[in-house]
């Protein structure tokens, strides 16, 4: 017999049989979604969230097209890509279709991890190098060869950086090392790279593979500047490593004006292999590496086999082709950016209203809110944006904070978002910065006629939300949570936050 669970029960039985290093989101008060439609979720009591997060939903939560075509394989046939089958031939033709004319060669795979695994492989197959150049606070994967070059991952845990793995800097030109102000962060950031190559030269050691996400998602909403990616490919050729561009979470169009992230730098930017996963199959696991025939033949030459069992199956590759239909009849390309920018200028507009607000960037359907607590220092507001997703959630929005000081808003949603969706959320969040604010201020203005020492602005309500997340969450962020308010102002702080 089927039983629902209530929400209590059902997180009982996860903490019960689930490993503690799954987690959810929203920990403190987390969300049992029973169904979704498009850029909607529901959960057990029938309330609707307005899905801000879900990139993997590509064309929106359970598209009819995209199940019926699912459904309709599944009645006919599905099996692994050891036999010959129409969909895996169209399906590649496709996709091909949409990139430049060298990336000519697919591998199905079944998750963003698989193909940037598969990547590795190819590149150091390549000309048998073996080092691999990253960017700080990447992230690639969960496999243990992805979690070695994903210092969003190992800088957190007890692994320690691997002697082939040299971590570049983010080319973020707002919070990073050379930012919007220089005369070219551009080239700045590109030498960056050119010396670590350099230095690893003089050590004997050889560069297979630059690898980096087309525009950096767990890095916190990171946009290159234009040109970045041209002379980090030129350094890597020359040392005789490929370019692998990471479009696993920010493919498929979301950008708008470009199928692929990586062409917003012009045609003289191509990769030499691109990954991709997530929103490729609407929810359905589904990825893919593409690469050049040059890097393929010296792949299948090494006498070593590539073979996936489920990696382009028939249902999977049914289930691609109507994501790709869905994209091109309901135009989400030009609906990403009119929506895009609709989103932006209101974000703006919140940006000239909320000192809370240091940073808006992104393109298309991927857009970053950088949270500061000073915009002189740019001092992360990182339990401010704690607090601010989950009162989000309290409105019926998800949200979720990313970047190195878990400090920057993420904006991913499905494509098919609209204007209203954009109005709405944007309206939610200007309410509760406007409360939030006005708390900081008064209590500063507390301290201030008190003439009391204290270290922070940050309200304690604020640091109670955040607190609340999972045991392994705290031991991560545990300098975050040390700055509490002044005693004597608690009481105030959280009557004024709970009105």
């Amino acid at each position: 017999m089927c039983e629902l669970y209530c929400k209590q029960d059902t997180l009982a039985l996860r903490g019960k049989h689930i490993g503690p290093s799954c987690k959810v989101f929203f920990a403190a008060d987390p969300i049992k979604i029973m169904r979704a439609q498009g850029q909607y979720m529901f959960d057990e009591k029938g309330e609707r969230y307005l899905d801000c997060i879900n990139n993997v939903a590509h064309v929106g939560h359970c598209h009819p097209e995209v199940v019926k075509a699912a459904a309709k394989q599944m009645e006919l046939l599905n099996t692994n890509s050891r036999f010959l089958h129409d969909n895996i031939v169209e399906y590649a033709k496709r996709l091909t279709a949409t990139l430049p004319q060298t990336l000519s060669v697919c591998y199905f795979t079944n998750s963003g991890s698989e193909a940037n695994d598969l990547a590795l492989r190819l590149a150091r197959q390549f000309r048998g190098h073996q080092d691999v150049i990253t960017l700080d606070h990447a992230y690639h994967g969960h496999l243990s060869s992805l979690i070695e070059i994903s210092p969003y991952k190992f800088r957190k845990g007890q692994d320690v950086q691997k002697e082939f793995v040299h971590v570049a800097p983010s080319p973020d030109i707002y919070r990073g090392k050379y930012r919007e102000d220089h005369e070219d962060a551009a080239t700045a950031y590109a030498d960056e790279v050119k010396k670590i190559i350099e230095d690893a030269r003089s050590s004997g050691r050889k560069i297979a593979a630059f690898i980096a996400e087309s525009m950096q998602s767990c890095g916190g909403q990171i946009i290159p500047p234009a040109g970045y990616f041209q002379k980090v490919a030129e350094h890597v050729h020359k040392a005789g490593g490929v370019f692998i561009a990471d479009e696993v979470q920010v493919g498929f169009g979301r950008v708008g004006r470009h199928f692929w992230s990586f062409q917003m730098h012009g045609e003289d930017f191509v990769p030499d292999i691109v990954t991709m996963g997530k929103p490729m199959g609407n929810g359905h696991p589904m990825s893919c590496v593409v690469t050049t025939k040059e890097i393929a033949e010296a792949f299948s030459s090494s006498g070593m086999e590539y073979f996936n069992t489920y990696g382009g199956n028939p249902v999977s590759c049914a289930v691609g082709l109507a994501v790709l239909d869905v994209i091109e009849k309901e135009n989400l390309q030009g609906n990403a950016v009119r929506v895009g920018n609709y989103l932006t200028q209101l974000l703006d507009q919140q940006k000239a209203k909320h000192p809370l607000i240091g940073d808006i960037r992104g393109v298309g359907l991927f857009i970053g809110i950088d949270l500061v607590k000073d915009h002189v220092e740019r001092t992360p507001a990182t339990a401010e944006a704690q607090h601010i997703i989950y009162k989000m959630k309290e409105k019926g929005v998800l949200l979720s904070a990313d970047g190195p000081h878990r400090n920057v808003l993420k904006i991913k949603p499905p494509m098919c978002f609209t204007k209203e969706d954009a109005k709405f959320m944007v309206d939610h969040l200007d309410g509760i910065l406007t409360v939030l604010e006005e708390v900081m201020e008064t209590k500063n203005d507390s301290v201030s006629s008190q003439n009391t020492v204290c270290r922070t602005e940050v309200p304690e309500e604020v640091h109670m939300e955040s607190a609340k997340h999972s045991a392994t969450e705290s031991r991560e962020n545990h300098s975050r949570k040390r700055n509490g308010v002044c005693p004597d102002q608690q009481a105030l702080l959280s009557k004024r936050l709970k009105t």
